[in-house]
């Protein structure tokens, strides 16, 4: 057996963790600046829920089989890898942020955008939630509004809008042990859909607004882009395991049997089965074979996706951006193999469909064995990580990375200088004076 040599600083590992696989992915940028894929591991998910982690053990072993096959094609052993986190408690806000400058004649820098930024990082949430990311929106500048980018312009008031995405603490804290528990680390940790929409959504679509549909095994997440910027954010607590439950139910046939079903034969529109085969399942224990037909098979599948698309036109029209979608919908994950689904989508929602693939970003030859909607999360993951390195934020490698699971806020908030003893004294003696007075003196 080949030695393994450890992870190279320009190598990135992602792991994206669903309810129906677990997927680990290496890659680089080559010389032309596309990614090149160093190895691919994907085995099934057993421990995972919606998209959260319900029995670790599981999941961790899960998470050291994916790796390790991963490890062995790219030759290499990691130690931090990029990890997506999903499920139902992922929750967005939007807020607005404002700071005072002390000098109009100074120009705005990227540590006042930071400042506001980690401002968004202390507001108060519901107990056991915590801030996963913070994404500045337009800002304003002494009133003049609709500003992308405010550095370099001059002004005292600066504000902004944010769209905060926020998960539960107990989440965040399981994929952690998770991984520790598999021996690595985490350099980052990314909401799953933002990681699909840069693995498979275009610049211009982003700008002329679009809904990306990841649709998984546990949940359906979405996110709505206008103007290149995240407006919306929403996850759907179903997927793909209902379908495969309902067509269970309908034909009362096995759980492997209804997967492959769904796989080999499903459609989601039952006008598009023209030759309406009869598809035999062998009989349980010396029973009779079953017979279904695949009209009816398309017609249970038919129902649960229009049903699931339902939830996706109520939120698009919740995030006031019905009119404003130009690029339609997108639809990725591993729910996007279904025959027809962009069809459905079409006519169900009246708005254009396409199945998002992860290749864009690809280097030549690296499209075949990760060509599919499956990849999208864990593509988006190693392109997000890639960046991060590209921007100093971190190394592939790690050193700026957080595995302790500390409480720590993400990697794209620069940290502010450390403040000097005079500012320290300063800031004491503030506090002192604006502080509330003591509840005991108020005593009558």
């Amino acid at each position: 057996m080949t030695e393994l040599v450890p992870q190279t600083h320009d190598v990135v590992v992602a792991l994206d963790i669903g309810t129906t696989k677990v997927c680990c992915l290496a890659g680089r940028k080559n010389t032309h600046g596309k990614l090149e894929i160093l190895g691919v591991g994907k085995v099934d998910s057993v421990g995972v829920l919606r998209g959260v982690v319900s029995n670790i053990e599981k999941t961790v072993n899960a998470i050291r089989e994916a790796v390790d096959i991963c490890e062995r094609q790219a030759r290499m052993k990691f130690r931090v890898v990029h990890v997506g986190i999903a499920g139902q408690h992922i929750k967005s806000l939007q807020h607005r942020g404002i700071l005072t400058r002390e000098s109009d004649h100074t120009e705005i820098a990227r540590r006042d955008i930071d400042r506001l930024v980690n401002d968004m990082f202390k507001l108060v949430l519901p107990p056991g939630d915590k801030i996963i990311h913070v994404f500045p929106q337009e800002f304003t500048v002494d009133n003049e509004q609709g500003i992308t980018d405010p550095i370099g312009m001059c002004g005292v008031r600066l504000e902004a809008n944010f769209h905060i995405i926020t998960g539960q603490i107990t989440a965040v804290n399981n994929i952690f042990r998770c991984i520790e528990k598999a021996g690595l680390q985490v350099a980052e940790l990314t909401l799953e859909p933002i990681a699909s929409a840069d693995a498979v959504l275009f610049e211009e679509e982003k700008q002329a607004g679009v809904a990306l549909v990841d649709i998984g095994g546990g949940t359906t997440d979405i996110t709505i882009f206008h103007e290149g910027i995240i407006r919306h954010t929403a996850v759907i607590p179903f997927g793909g395991n209902v379908i495969t439950a309902d067509i269970k139910e309908g034909c009362t046939v096995m759980q492997p049997q209804a997967e492959k079903l769904k796989v080999r034969f499903g459609s989601a529109l039952a006008t598009e089965v023209y030759d309406n085969r009869i598809i035999t399942i062998p009989g349980l224990k010396g029973r009779e074979h079953k017979e279904i037909s695949e009209k009816n098979l398309a017609r249970i599948i038919q129902a649960r996706m229009e049903e699931l698309l339902d939830y996706v036109l109520w939120e698009i029209r919740r995030s006031g951006y019905e009119r404003k979608l130009i690029g339609g919908i997108v639809i990725t994950g591993g729910g996007a193999l279904l025959n027809h689904l962009d069809k459905l989508t079409e006519f169900h929602t009246g708005m254009s469909c396409r199945v998002g693939l992860p290749v864009e970003n690809l280097a030549h030859g690296y499209r075949e064995s990760v060509n599919s909607p499956i990849y999208s999360t864990a593509i988006g993951l190693l392109l997000k990580g890639l960046q991060d390195v590209e921007a100093g934020r971190a190394t592939a490698a790690g050193e700026h990375a957080y595995g302790d699971g500390a409480d720590r806020e993400p990697s794209n908030v620069s940290e502010e200088k450390s403040p000097s003893w005079l500012d320290n004294v300063f800031r004491k003696t503030k506090e002192w004076f604006e502080a509330e007075p003591d509840v005991d003196f108020n005593k009558k």
